[in-house]
C-alpha cells in the first residue's frame, strides 16, 4: 500500500465522467422507481432519452460551476455546496424546459416532474456520498497500511485549531502520523468525540494513551497557552519519550492555510520564563510614514529584524547601514526577493568613519535614526577594549553629533542591561554611550527649546537566537552530541525574542520625548542551565545520557546575574505596564564631551590600561569581574 504516498490527483475528465455516469444512473433509477420497476412502462416513457437529457444538462452546468475541480479525497462542505448548486441549477433548467415544452410544443413533459425530483435528490446524495466514501477510505488505508513507520500522536486542544490540525493531518497523503485522540484541559469536553477521535481530560491520561495506542507524538493546538502549561506538557512528555510540536499562531498561516509543514517543533522561544509581550502601536506608522529612516548595524540580529518591522510601516526610504559586507548583501537580497514595495538603500560603511557617515547624512537627510551598531561579545571585547571604545563610544558620538547637525527628529540608541553596574568593557562602553546621548539631549533641551533632535535609549537583556547568543551555540553543541558548555551552574540571564526587542525599540521611538532610558519588564531571569536542559529535551534527547552539560567557569568580565537597574536608579511608569523609564543620574554635557575627547587622544597609543582606567573614571560603578583589568579598580 505504499503507492498511496505517491498517489496522484485523478484527472478532471475522469471526475466529470464519473459524475455524469452517476447522474445518468440516478435518473434511470428514478424512472424505475416512478413506474414501480415496470420495464415496459419505463421503456415507453423514453427513460434512456430522459436520463441522457438530464445528465447532459447537468454536465453543462458542471462546466460552469466547476464542481468537478475539487480533489475527491479532500472533499469538504464547500465541495458539497458546489454540487448542490450544480444539481439545483440543472433541476430548475429542466423544470423550466418541461413547462415551455408542455405549454407551447407538446402536451407531454421531456422528463416527468416526479422523475426529475427523484433524480435530482438521488444524484445529489450519491455524488456527495461517493466523495466522502473515497475520502474516508483513503484516510483509513493511509493510516492503516501506508507505512510500517507510522507514528501515533495526540492533539492537545480540542478546539478550532485542534480540529483544523486533525483535518490537515488526515488529508496529507505524505504524512505518516495517525492521530489517536485529543487531550484538553476543559472537563466539559471529556469523553466527547471529534472527527472520530475521543477527547481525554488533561495530561493524566497520557500514560494510558502511550500504553494502549503507542503514542509517540503530541501536537499543541491551543491559542495563547500559558508558558507554565507548555512547560508542564514538556515535562510530562519527557517522561514517556514523546516528541512535542505546536500549531503556530493563526496569523502565521491563515492566508495560505494550515499544512503539516507549518506544524513545527516546539522552540525554546515558546518556553520563555514569561508571557511574550506585544507592543504593537498603530501610531508608530504615523511616526515612520513618509520618513527617511536610518538603521545602523542593519545586518545584525536586532538591526535586521528592526528593518523588517520598519518595512511594514512604509517609510519614504529605509537606509540599511552596516560594516559587514556579506551580511548586508544577504539582507539586501532578502528584501529585494520579498517583493516589499518600500524603497531601501544598502550602505556599506563604518560608523567610526566621520567623513563617510557625514556624507550619508548629507546625501539622504534621515529623519529618524535607530542606532543598533555595536561591538557586543563580552569575552572578545574584553580582549580588544580600544576597538569597543572606538565603535561603541566614538561611533555613537559621531552619529549623535551628525544627527543634531542635520536636524534628525529622533535618535534611538539600542543599549543593553550589561550597561548597568558594568563588570566588563562592553557594558561600560554602552553605558558611556547612554550617558553621552542623554547629556546631549539635556543640553539641547536647555539651549534649543523649540526644535532639536530627541535622543532616546532602550535598554534590554539577552535576545534569543541573536548572533553569538547561547541558543545557537547550544543548538550546535546538541547537534554534535554535546557536551553543552555552561560557565556556571547558578548563572542567570533575562531573555526576550528578537521581534519583542525590536517592538520595544519602535515603541520607544514613538513614546520618547527625549532623554529617556527605557527599560523592559522582562519577568524573572532564567537559569542558563535550565535553558540548556530544555533545549536538550526539545531536541528529543536526554541530558546526561545523550548530551552532557559541562561547567567551564565564568569568562572574563562575566556576571552571574544581570541587572536592568543599578542601586541608585528608580523607575517611572509609562502608558504601557511593561515599559518603564529609568531615572538615572545625569552628567553635564561639557564634562562627558571632555572625557570622550581624552579617549580620542589615547586611541592608537597601545595603552589599553590607560583606556580602561579612563573608562572606569568616567563610570565609577564599573568594577571588573574575572578580568585582568581588576587591578585597575584598586588604583581608582
Amino acid at each position: 500500500m505504499n503507492f498511496l504516498k505517491d498517489l496522484r490527483i485523478l484527472p478532471r475528465w475522469i471526475i466529470i465522467t464519473l459524475d455524469s455516469f452517476v447522474i445518468f444512473q440516478s435518473t434511470f433509477f428514478a424512472y424505475l422507481l416512478r413506474f414501480n420497476f415496470d420495464l415496459e412502462l419505463v421503456n415507453k416513457s423514453n427513460a434512456v432519452f430522459g436520463s441522457l437529457v438530464f445528465s447532459g444538462v447537468v454536465f453543462l452546468v458542471m462546466l460552469a460551476t466547476k464542481s468537478y475541480k475539487g480533489i475527491v479525497r479532500h472533499t469538504g462542505l464547500k465541495d458539497s455546496v458546489n454540487i448542490y448548486k450544480t444539481i439545483t441549477i440543472g433541476f430548475l433548467f429542466v423544470l423550466f424546459s418541461n413547462f415551455v415544452f408542455e405549454t407551447f410544443i407538446s402536451s407531454t413533459y421531456i422528463i416527468p416532474n416526479s422523475v426529475l425530483i427523484i433524480a435530482s435528490l438521488t444524484s445529489l446524495f450519491l455524488l456527495i456520498l461517493y466523495r466522502f466514501l473515497v475520502k474516508e477510505s483513503f484516510i483509513y488505508l493511509k493510516s492503516g497500511f501506508v507505512s510500517n513507520n507510522v507514528k501515533v500522536g495526540v492533539i492537545f486542544g480540542a478546539s478550532e485549531a485542534g480540529i483544523i490540525a486533525l483535518d490537515v493531518i488526515k488529508r496529507d497523503s505524505k504524512s505518516n502520523l495517525m492521530i489517536a485522540a485529543f487531550l484538553d484541559d476543559d472537563h466539559m469536553k471529556e469523553g466527547k468525540i471529534i472527527g472520530g477521535k475521543k477527547i481525554f481530560k488533561g495530561l493524566s491520561q497520557l500514560e494510558f494513551l502511550v500504553k494502549n495506542h503507542k503514542v509517540s507524538e503530541l501536537i499543541i493546538a491551543v491559542k495563547d497557552l500559558s508558558v507554565q502549561r507548555k512547560k508542564e506538557i514538556i515535562d510530562e512528555c519527557y517522561k514517556f519519550n514523546i516528541h512535542v510540536s505546536i500549531v503556530p499562531p493563526i496569523n502565521q498561516w491563515i492566508n495560505r492555510g494550515l499544512n503539516t509543514e507549518a506544524i513545527r517543533d516546539l522552540r525554546i522561544e515558546d518556553l520563555l520564563g514569561r508571557e511574550q509581550i506585544s507592543l504593537e502601536n498603530p501610531k508608530i506608522k504615523e511616526e515612520l510614514a513618509n520618513k527617511v529612516v536610518l538603521v545602523t548595524g542593519a545586518a545584525g540580529s536586532i538591526g535586521s529584524e528592526l528593518c523588517r518591522q520598519i518595512m511594514y510601516y512604509n517609510p519614504k526610504l529605509l537606509l540599511l547601514l552596516d560594516f559587514s559586507e556579506s551580511a548586508l548583501y544577504d539582507l539586501d537580497f532578502e528584501f529585494r526577493e520579498s517583493g516589499m514595495i518600500t524603497p531601501h538603500m544598502s550602505i556599506l560603511a563604518d560608523i567610526r568613519d566621520y567623513t563617510t557617515i557625514k556624507n550619508v547624512f548629507k546625501k539622504y537627510s534621515p529623519d529618524v535614526v535607530f542606532h543598533a551598531a555595536a561591538y557586543k561579545h563580552v569575552p572578545m571585547i574584553e580582549n580588544y577594549p580600544e576597538q569597543a571604545i572606538k565603535s561603541n563610544i566614538l561611533g555613537t558620538k559621531i552619529l549623535a553629533d551628525l544627527s543634531v547637525l542635520h536636524n534628525v527628529e529622533k535618535f534611538v540608541l539600542v543599549s543593553t542591561d550589561k550597561a548597568v553596574n558594568p563588570t566588563n568593557v562592553m557594558g561600560a562602553t554602552k553605558r558611556a554611550a547612554e550617558m553621552y546621548v542623554q547629556s546631549l539631549n539635556n543640553y539641547l533641551q536647555t539651549h534649543h527649546v523649540n526644535s532639536h533632535t530627541k535622543f532616546i535609549t532602550t535598554r534590554f537583556g539577552n535576545v534569543l537566537g541573536s548572533n553569538g547568543s547561547v541558543v545557537p551555540l547550544f543548538k550546535k553543541q546538541i547537534q554534535k552530541g554535546g557536551p553543552i558548555t555552561v560557565t556556571h551552574p547558578d548563572i542567570t540571564r533575562y531573555f526576550m525574542t528578537i521581534p519583542e526587542a525590536c517592538q520595544l525599540v519602535l515603541e520607544a521611538g514613538f513614546m520618547g520625548n527625549g532623554g529617556e532610558i527605557y527599560v523592559f519588564d522582562m519577568g524573572e531571569p532564567i537559569k542558563i542551565v535550565d535553558l540548556a536542559i530544555n533545549m536538550i529535551r526539545l531536541s528529543g534527547k536526554r541530558e546526561g545520557d545523550d548530551v552532557k552539560i559541562v561547567f567551564t567557569g565564568l569568562r572574563e568580565g562575566e556576571k552571574l546575574y544581570e541587572e536592568l537597574l543599578n542601586d541608585s536608579e528608580i523607575v517611572k511608569i509609562t502608558h504601557h505596564p511593561k515599559i518603564k523609564i529609568a531615572q538615572v543620574s545625569t552628567v553635564h554635557f561639557y564634562k562627558i564631551e571632555g572625557q570622550i575627547e581624552i579617549f580620542e587622544n589615547l586611541i592608537g597609543k597601545n595603552s589599553e590600561n590607560d583606556l580602561v582606567f579612563h573608562l572606569k573614571s568616567m563610570i565609577p560603578e564599573y568594577k571588573s569581574n574575572s578580568s585582568r583589568f581588576e587591578v585597575l579598580d584598586r588604583l581608582n
